[in-house]
């Protein structure tokens, strides 16, 4: 008996092999247009599947949880299981994934604009068992971000491994992504969308055809092989009624303000967890308890919430209010409404507990929950106030989460073309275009960059769709520095200076202390008369040859950060500092030398 799983890993072993020579046959023998067709396909699959995976396992563990606490009487249990999960997601973290996991779908952005599409072989897996941990057990955020992490990694290590060029490596790991979010909501539109608005800001019309091969193939799988209730759908039929127009305004309006507040909530909580000392178990206890007590109190916050958004959606609000303090009020307008609002404003503080403490998963799902209660609390408002009667909840329920999405995000046309897809026609796109558009127009006016990306701007490392920015940002400050250029202190005499300029090739070194702050530079274009004359030379002392560079950088600028200080200074070069200390020169030539050889590298046939 000990013997059969070796043997059995050995068969597996010898099978992979096997499918992996076929595949290098068929690169040799297929065209390579036609080559990334079909792995735009395999990587499809591959993606559905782990979509399959997590999305079962997180619907049952809920529909688990809410018949415990229906037959059993067992309040609790939903309080208890995220902070089990969170635990055990911090547990694989540090004893499986070497203590360290990449979290969040910027890091498909930093792989693209950064290291060619190259994604760390473990993203295929670790998202995976962390999300379903996190997610899976209850934890206030959702799958979608671990998904297309897990689809860009598939892509980007099939193309590794079929050695295909860094364009395609590219175009496979929106592939991934593609059929992630195609698989996860059954909306291949909304995939490609994603892929192409999200991660491949600067794209040529050929790569349409693999992501749409890939949404079209994820969204099939999971059209066979996921059941109705798993997937966020509605069913019954939407109309648009142009007299609720100026209502689907506000709504937009209201939409990118609490995108806004969402966004800002959000990163309150993950700057207070950095800068808490707590480590660990410590760290994950210290934001699940709280969690667990904030789910206790709304039972709605648990897990994604998408069979929420479905009760919302179906005007069946007073559902929401079972297992909670408030039952016995479930007949109440202004109590639900209430208690709507409230969970609206406190997801943001519980997926940033979720995430901030040691779980893994994403803010997609919970803005499409904020989305849908934001709109039903707007339009059950107008009903209980008298103003229009026939306002329909479920459409303002369902426009609502496209506001969010979108104005969170910055990404419009995912959020029309998604909700469009997962509402089963198109009979809301005017509602749909109104307050996805007027939510992202808000949001932008405030915050020039998506929820995404805000920290990566905060570091400098943003990548938009203007390519010259791309491409700096994708070069790397540490391999355009020069260390070897020789330095002076401030007790050497300027005979030690016109020793160095006949030595050298450099004509300006940096003056350091014995601690190796930077005092000042001394450039032999300043110093010229006084090099050359053996009088001035002779009682000049080397502080009257310093000057003050007129900018000074950091090796934690981007490269971008330092070309505006380029040209600032009015400079060819400028000193960088690393913990505050001179580390070495950085020259515009070289800098502009490493864009012409990106520019070469970056583009997408």
């Amino acid at each position: 008996m000990p013997g059969i799983p070796s043997k059995a890993r050995l068969w597996f072993r010898h099978q992979l092999a096997r499918l992996e020579a076929f595949f290098f046959m068929l690169k040799s023998l297929l065209p390579e247009r036609h080559f990334i067709y079909v792995s735009a396909v395999l990587v499809a699959i591959s993606t559905a599947l782990a979509v399959i995976v997590l999305k079962s396992f997180s619907h049952y563990v809920f529909i688990g949880a809410n018949y415990v606490n229906r037959w059993l009487k067992l309040p609790y249990i939903n309080s208890i299981l995220p902070v089990v999960g969170i635990l055990l997601t911090v547990l694989v973290i540090k004893k499986v994934l070497d203590g360290r996991l990449e979290k969040g779908s910027s890091r498909i952005l930093v792989a693209v604009a950064k290291k060619g599409g190259i994604m760390p072989r473990k993203q295929m897996y670790a998202q995976i068992i962390t999300s379903s941990l996190t997610v899976g057990l209850g934890g206030s955020a959702g799958l979608e971000s671990p998904i297309t992490i897990t689809g860009a990694a598939f892509g980007s290590n099939f193309a590794r491994k079929y050695k295909l060029h860094r364009k395609d490596r590219i175009l496979l790991l929106a592939c991934g992504v593609a059929a992630g979010i195609a698989a996860a909501f059954n909306a291949p539109i909304a995939g490609v969308l994603f892929a192409i608005e999200v991660v491949l800001t600067d794209v040529t019309i050929t790569a349409f055809i693999p992501i749409m091969i890939s949404a079209a193939t994820g969204a099939l799988a999971s059209n066979m092989l996921l059941k109705s209730e798993v997937l966020l759908s509605f069913n019954q039929k939407q109309e648009f009624d142009y007299h609720n127009v100026l209502y689907y305004v506000l709504l937009g309006i209201l939409a990118g303000f609490v995108s806004l507040y969402h966004a800002k909530a959000f990163q309150r909580v993950e700057a207070h967890f950095h800068d808490i000392r707590l480590k660990g178990y410590r760290k994950a206890l210290y934001g699940a308890i709280p969690l667990g007590l904030l789910i206790f109190l709304i039972p709605t916050l648990f897990g994604e919430g998408y069979e929420t958004i479905k009760i919302l959606s179906s005007d069946n609000a007073g559902e929401l209010l079972d297992n909670t303090l408030l039952e016995n009020f479930k007949d109440n307008g202004w109590i639900i409404l209430a208690f709507v609002g409230i969970t609206m404003l406190l997801k943001a503080y519980a997926t940033g507990l979720t995430l901030a403490s040691g779980g893994n998963g994403g803010n997609f799902a919970p803005s499409l929950f904020v989305g849908s209660y934001l709109g039903f609390f707007m339009a059950k408002f107008f009903v209980l106030i008298g103003l229009s009667k026939d306002i329909p909840v479920g459409n303002f329920t369902i426009v609502g989460m496209a506001g969010i999405l979108s104005g969170l995000f910055h990404a419009p046309l995912t959020a029309i073309f998604l909700i469009g897809e997962i509402t089963g026609g198109y009979n809301l796109m005017v509602p749909l275009m109104i307050v996805s558009s007027i939510s992202f127009a808000v949001s932008k006016q405030f915050e020039t960059y998506s929820m995404d990306v805000k920290h990566l701007a905060d570091k400098g490392q943003v990548f938009t769709s203007n390519k010259d920015r791309n491409i700096l940002g994708s070069i790397d400050v540490m391999e355009v520095i020069c260390t070897d250029v020789p330095t002076l202190l401030p007790t050497q005499k300027p005979d030690d200076v016109v020793a160095l300029l006949a030595g050298t090739s450099y004509n300006h070194f940096a003056v350091l202390d014995d601690r190796k702050r930077l005092l000042g530079i001394v450039d032999f274009n300043n110093v010229r008369g006084t090099v050359f004359s053996q009088f001035k030379i002779k009682y000049t002392k080397m502080e009257e040859l310093m000057t003050q560079p007129a900018e000074v950088a950091s090796v934690e600028d981007s490269v971008e950060m330092i070309m505006d200080k380029f040209e600032l200074a009015h400079t060819a070069y400028l000193p960088i500092l690393k913990d505050d200390r001179y580390y070495g020169f950085i020259y515009k030539e070289k800098v502009l030398e490493a864009y012409r050889q990106k520019l070469k590298e970056m583009v997408i046939e």
